[in-house]
């Protein structure tokens, strides 16, 4: 719990702190693919023709968008998972969550499947299911593609989120480097399956399958009712000499501006939907107490 009260805090502080800062003409920010494609690239190109900072865009994944702006690589960074408890460098970093995304289930258009339970995409990624036919869909073995690194946003967001084991192995898979070739596998391939980030998933020409009957849309999203949402940090170093202009900037994501632009790339801005903090600190508690309990009993 403790974690989503340290999300919520960090939210309200970097809203209303001042605006004062000395300017720099580019701001360079790394990391998650997804939040770049999500909102980053439009809010960038909002809050620069606002104030005229230019902010270089990088990818590269979570992972960096965490550790390069531990090491100063970078002014500020994104992220689709938060810090890594044991990792020292990774918890010197601030993570100001913005947006909330979803976890899309992704497969080729022509493929007829077009409902999976949690259960059954806990089976796949499992194993223990591996032909289409036992969903529903063709007589054709299931190729799932996954994200190279258990640490990735998307990998490390399906092994706690759907597995609650960060070190979950997925066996029969496909492993891909990270989520872009994945989506394009999956473009390209009928029989293919592989989990997203839902406004990723949007620009592709791809399936997006219905999770327990329920599409990973705004409402649903917000309301909590589409299991497999997440948050979405701007990451920054505290030392950072352009720490109030990052200030700056995600104020401007939190203002109507940027939650406006965020809505219009499929992501739910994250001031909009406070109440997915408590849904989420309840299922981590039941899953600790779930933890302990067959610890208890073994």
């Amino acid at each position: 719990m403790r974690h989503f009260l340290l999300q919520l805090c960090s939210c309200i502080f970097i809203f209303y702190s001042s605006t004062l800062y000395s300017q720099q003409d580019i701001l360079n920010w790394v990391g998650c693919g997804i939040s770049k494609k999500s909102y980053m690239t439009r809010l960038a190109k909002a809050y620069s023709d606002q104030t005229k900072t230019d902010i270089n865009l990088q990818g590269g994944g979570a992972t960096r968008g965490i550790r390069d702006v531990s090491n100063l690589e970078a002014d500020f960074g994104g992220a689709c998972r938060f810090y890594l408890p044991e990792n020292n460098q990774e918890m010197k970093v601030g993570f100001e969550p913005v947006a909330w995304d979803a976890l899309a289930l992704i497969t080729h258009p022509d493929n007829p499947v077009e409902n999976l339970s949690l259960f059954q995409v806990k089976q796949i990624y499992s194993g223990n299911i591996t032909n289409w036919k036992e969903v529903g869909g063709n007589d054709a073995m299931i190729e799932l593609f996954t994200r190279k690194g258990k640490i990735s946003g998307v990998g490390y967001s399906i092994r706690s989120l759907i597995f609650s084991d960060i070190e979950k192995k997925f066996p029969n898979s496909t492993i891909l480097k990270s989520s872009g070739p994945i989506e394009k596998a999956v473009e390209s391939n009928i029989n293919g399956f592989a989990i997203t980030g839902v406004s990723s998933a949007r620009l592709r020409e791809v399936k997006i399958l219905s999770l327990n009957n329920k599409q990973p849309d705004y409402d649903s999203i917000k309301s909590g009712h589409y299991v497999l949402y997440r948050p979405l940090y701007i990451t920054y170093n505290p030392q950072s000499k352009n720490l109030n202009q990052i200030k700056d900037f995600i104020r401007f994501a939190h203002s109507k501006t940027g939650r406006d632009i965020m809505v219009d790339n499929g992501v739910v801005p994250y001031i909009n939907a406070l109440r997915l903090v408590m849904i989420q600190s309840r299922q981590s508690l039941n899953s600790q107490l779930h933890s302990n309990a067959n610890l208890t009993y073994k």
